[in-house]
Parts: C-alpha cells; structure tokens; sequence
C-alpha cells in the first residue's frame, strides 16, 4: 500500500506537509527563482532548429509565444525521475522572448549532473514539437539549486512513486544524528539509512524497520 500523500491527506507524515508549507514560504520554493540573477558560469546549447519567421512581433504575440513555450519545457521529464517535470523539480527557472527568440533557463540539482544534456536535448524537441524553432537552453549555475525549489505537487508525486520526499532542515538533524525520514510505502518514521547514495547520487537508500521494505530518499540539499 502506497502512502498518502502528506500535502492532501492528514494522519500519518505531518512533517513532510509542515515541511512542504515551511518552504513554500520562500519565493525560490514556488516561483522561477531570480531571472535576473547573474550567472556565475552559463553553458549555452544552440537549438538546430531554423529561428521562428516573422521578426519580434508584438508584446502580445510575444507574451503567447513565451506562454506556449513555457508549457511545452515545463512538460519535459527528469531522466532519472521519470514521475517529475523539470517544472516539478525547479529546473526549469525562466523562459524569456527577445526579438522572437526564446530562450530556456535551467538548473542542474547539482553541478555536473549527468541528466542535463538530456534534459537540454529534449526541451529543444519539445520546443519543435510546439512549433518554436531557433530556441537556446542556458545552464545556470547560480543561484544553485535547493530541494526548497520542489513544488509540493512534486513532492507528492515523488512519495507516490515510493521516494521519500526531502525533509525540511533535514540536513541539520542529519548532523547531530537525529534524521528521521518517514517510510514511503507504509508511513512508519522506524527507518534506518543503510547507504548515503542510492540509485543516484542525489538520493540515499534507506529501509523501513516496520514493513521491511527499502526506498530511496531524496537528500535535502
């Protein structure tokens, strides 16, 4: 049995939904964090695809046109973690239209991340597939990447695909050997880390005490 997810359901996992509205407090937990940020090192991906005909166009017709490829960037998926977007994530940082070129802003979740060429790759195919050739995908480096960044629906979405969500400040109680993180499947905080990487290295492998089972959690960071 999957456990509920502790932003819709009450019961067990109080401390991932406090958790979850803790961080939502913060504006790089919820919106594309600091667009005009410098960059401390930016990679730029040229798209193979021909630039859009017809010039800047308007305001309106570019405010659609970022519109359109906002939602068609945001529905690319993590390689690694094939149940979240990179919107899901906070990879996803910023879409911006000059003179009717789009240009994609991301993130890694952690320098030097293996996914984000993938990642880079197919948001130019999805950009082709909306219709919007000519698009350019910048790798920012700063600010870096927190797990605050996660959207709660992503959160939700990790716990039903059996990955223990970050728990907020975990990484302090981690210091002191005090970490709890709550069983996905069960529910039960009688759990015990077993590796500190996982199936990859943003992750740990953990096992429930109760039902048995090991998971994955995704390390605060």
């Amino acid at each position: 049995m999957r456990f509920p997810c502790p932003l819709r359901e009450g019961g067990r996992g109080r401390g991932l939904r406090a958790s979850a509205r803790e961080e939502s407090k913060s504006p790089s937990a919820s919106e594309p964090a600091h667009p005009d940020a410098p960059a401390a090192r930016a990679e730029t991906t040229p798209s193979p695809y021909p630039p859009p005909a017809g010039g800047g166009g308007t305001q309106k017709e570019a405010a659609a046109l970022r519109r359109r490829a906002w939602e068609a960037a945001a529905a690319v998926v993590d390689p690694e973690l094939p149940v979240l977007t990179i919107a899901d994530l906070g990879v996803l940082r910023d879409v911006t239209v000059r003179d009717g070129q789009v240009e994609v802003a991301i993130t890694p979740t952690y320098s030097g991340c293996p996914a984000m060429n993938v990642i880079a790759l197919e948001i130019g195919l999805a950009l082709d597939r909306a219709g919007i050739g000519g698009a350019q995908v910048r790798t920012v480096l700063s600010p870096a990447w927190t797990t605050a960044w996660l959207t709660p629906e992503g959160r939700c979405k990790l716990a039903a695909y059996g990955v223990a969500p970050p728990q907020d400040g975990a990484g302090r109680r981690a210091l002191f050997g005090a970490e709890t993180v709550p069983c996905p499947q069960c529910g039960s905080v009688h759990t015990e880390r077993l590796a500190e990487f996982g199936s990859t290295s943003c992750k740990a492998l953990w096992r429930c005490t109760d039902c048995r089972e090991p998971f994955d959690y995704f390390k605060c960071h």
